[in-house]
């Protein structure tokens, strides 16, 4: 089996690593920490020029071409760089699922714009009570050639600063919709709110929010199939992030203990620490593997439920012993602000939970498997 990357994956992410490097140093990452929406638009400009944004959108749509492993490796690379840019919401979130579903009229409107970094997307996946997606409470009833949009989201991201807003709704009886809900409209009222990383997410409120039928994704009776196929992307995406701050928590973990002396020998030649040390490593080729094979799958379209399932659930889980670990062999340093690691953790946990904790995979990985036997 081959497990090496294409050419245009490995450019991806070198491009992508190269640029994070150069601008997202520790002092950069603090003047963006201390803006309310951790946006800055010079960089988002840049990614833009150098056809980051577009990685993921078709040539016919302005974009680059590439699909979902190449965004794969964009992401795993944002993740290692603990990237404070919508990228995950404005490229997974809402350009994939435009890119999918959308008509001409709706991808030449949005989705060159997002290329040229113009444009910022999101969706709204999250309510109150609820870990699954697909079975939104926010109703949308028809009003004439309009529909009329109720409900609560919450943690939505950079919702302050995108055009449009992927929002799931019930329409008739179980039927689904999803609208492109302006953020801007009358009735869309959002709260903000602060995640474990420091993150500005929203509440977002529709009150009798009205949207144009040139804003419904697909047929509005039939948003289940939208829905069903952007929420294992956006999962497997979101772990790529997460493969990313392991990777580099690891090698800051190896860099630190094996420059760190105590007794006159590098703390790395002690027992204890090596098996720490080595016990990460076999997390993060766990992490790797699981993430690498879902993505494959979903890029081919093939069934990948459970393969999504045991990716997040190893994100989450692993993910989770991998920046312990390195807080953990870092002793006090971890926990200083003018040190790095503080940034992974805080975002580690954050993508742990979002998208369904590890219980609630292993939970659909048990109903699948009943189900099949």
């Amino acid at each position: 089996m081959d497990f090496s990357f294409a050419e245009a994956q490995t450019a991806v992410a070198d491009l992508a690593r190269k640029l994070f490097a150069e601008r997202l140093t520790p002092a950069a990452l603090k003047t963006i920490e201390a803006t309310e929406d951790r946006f800055q638009a010079p960089l988002w400009k840049e990614l833009a020029g150098l056809g980051l944004l577009g990685t993921a959108i078709a040539e016919s749509d302005g974009g680059g071409g590439h699909g979902l492993l190449e965004l794969c490796a964009l992401l795993q690379e944002a993740g290692g760089a603990v990237v404070p840019l919508p990228l995950w919401a404005t490229l997974a979130l809402g350009a994939l699922p435009i890119g999918k579903f959308g008509n001409a009229e709706q991808r030449g409107r949005l989705l060159p714009s997002v290329a040229r970094g113009e444009t910022i997307l999101t969706a709204a996946l999250a309510e109150y009570g609820s870990q699954d997606p697909l079975r939104p409470s926010t109703t949308a009833r028809a009003d004439g050639a309009a529909w009329i949009l109720n409900g609560v989201k919450t943690c939505v991201p950079a919702a302050r600063l995108a055009s449009r807003i992927l929002v799931g709704a019930r329409t008739t009886g179980d039927a689904l919709g999803v609208f492109l809900v302006d953020a801007k409209a009358a009735g869309v009222k959002l709260e903000r709110q602060v995640t474990t990383a420091g993150e500005s997410q929203y509440e977002m409120t529709l009150t009798n929010v009205r949207v144009a039928r040139e804003d419904i994704l697909g047929d509005p009776e039939r948003g289940i199939d939208v829905l069903a196929w952007l929420v294992p992307r956006a999962t497997i995406t979101l772990v790529a992030m997460e493969l990313g701050i392991a990777e580099r928590v690891l090698r800051m973990t190896a860099s630190y203990t094996t420059s760190r002396q105590q007794f006159d020998r590098p703390i790395a030649t002690f027992q204890a620490v090596a098996q720490r040390a080595a016990d990460a490593y076999i997390d993060v080729e766990s992490i790797r593997v699981a993430t690498w094979q879902a993505a494959w799958r979903l890029s081919e379209e093939l069934p990948a439920s459970a393969e999504v399932g045991v990716a997040k659930f190893f994100a989450s889980e692993a993910g989770h012993r991998v920046v312990y670990a390195a807080q953990h062999l870092h002793a006090g340093m971890g926990f200083d602000l003018d040190y790095p690691l503080h940034r992974y953790y805080l975002l580690s946990k954050q993508i742990e939970l979002t998208l369904g904790s590890s219980s609630t995979h292993l939970a659909r990985i048990g109903a699948e498997l009943a189900r099949s036997e």
